[in-house]
């Protein structure tokens, strides 16, 4: 979604007359974008990514369908088996799809989607799906209804989402689009360096830093989407920067070392007032337990526990295992 905000832009400020597409409602396909959509204009213009292209043309025509005055339309897609393996999906599937002409699209929604904050989009949609209203929200301290409550969870695991919710008044879509993970690697050398590297070709974003400061200056501007990866062993930078992490909320704090180096920092971080519950948030030694022995597969279990830290899943880790560190 966030790689639409410039075409969005764009038709807007022209007055074209566009829709914006994404799925409510889906079964098969195989593993695919949580955050897909597609921008389709009355030409047959279509930008971004949905199943791979196979529905472009039908949603154009679905999209030129709409009833004049009518601010959404939802409707049923399918592809069988061997249409998906020419369109190179992994498999078949059927999925309801959300139309909505570009002007019903909130324009802070593109605006906050620009500035790369977390932020969901709530859409009513009314009895019959002709006609719905979109709202932006923001992570909320005490929702207002179902919908704020779930947009609030969505946020939350950092992770694009999206949940249909059916009521009495009809669907309400939820969409959320947390800002990137940023992961502050405190230290160099290669591995930092190849983390880095993988947090880029996942979509996140990274920043290497050497000391105490720029680690807190790093870690309060991201705020809303950091985690700390230390990599560094010494006891002036290490645990300082942890305990900063700890206090700001950051969801994933891991420092990497041996038991004894991770014992030595978890001595430093009671010494400086940390609690317990905080100590318990602290990854060490750090990553999934997958056997990794070079810097590219250690690189590959730390953005994996990352992953599944901010997702909220139950995964071995290597703090979790008693045998040696390979």
């Amino acid at each position: 979604m966030r790689e639409l905000v410039e075409t969005a832009r764009q038709w807007a400020a022209e007055g074209r007359a566009a829709f914006l597409a994404r799925p409510v409602a889906e079964q098969g396909f195989g593993p695919r974008d949580p955050a897909g959509a597609l921008l389709v204009d009355a030409r047959g213009e279509c930008v971004g990514a949905l199943y791979r292209g196979v529905f472009d043309a039908e949603l154009v025509a679905e999209a030129g369908a709409m009833a004049a005055g009518a601010t959404a339309r939802v409707c049923d897609v399918s592809v069988g088996a061997d249409e998906a393996a020419r369109a190179k999906l992994t498999c078949g599937g059927r999925a309801e799809i959300l139309l909505q002409p570009l002007s019903a699209v909130p324009a802070a929604w593109w605006d906050l989607l620009g500035e790369g904050v977390g932020v969901a989009l709530v859409t009513r949609l009314a009895e019959g799906a002709e006609h719905a209203v979109s709202e932006v929200v923001r992570a909320v301290d005490a929702p207002a209804d179902d919908a704020e409550r779930r947009a609030g969870e969505l946020l939350a695991t950092r992770r694009p989402g999206r949940d249909a919710l059916y009521g009495e008044r009809g669907l309400v879509f939820v969409e959320a689009y947390p800002s990137a993970p940023y992961v502050v690697i405190g230290g160099g050398g290669e591995l930092a360096e190849i983390i880095e590297a993988q947090a880029l070709l996942l979509g996140w974003g990274a920043g290497l830093v050497g000391s105490v400061a720029e680690a807190g200056k790093l870690l309060e501007a991201r705020r809303d989407a950091a985690c700390l990866v230390m990599l560094s062993h010494d006891p002036e930078f290490d645990v300082p920067a942890v305990r900063t992490a700890l206090a700001l909320g950051i969801p994933y704090v891991g420092a990497l070392g041996s038991r004894r180096t991770t014992a030595r920092r978890r001595e430093g971080l009671i010494a400086a007032g940390v609690s317990a519950a905080d100590l318990a948030r602290v990854r060490g030694p750090i990553g999934l337990d997958l056997g990794a022995r070079t810097p590219p597969e250690t690189a590959l279990a730390i953005c994996a526990e990352i992953l599944a830290v901010l997702g909220g899943y139950e995964v071995r880790a290597l703090r979790d295992s008693d045998g040696p560190l390979r």
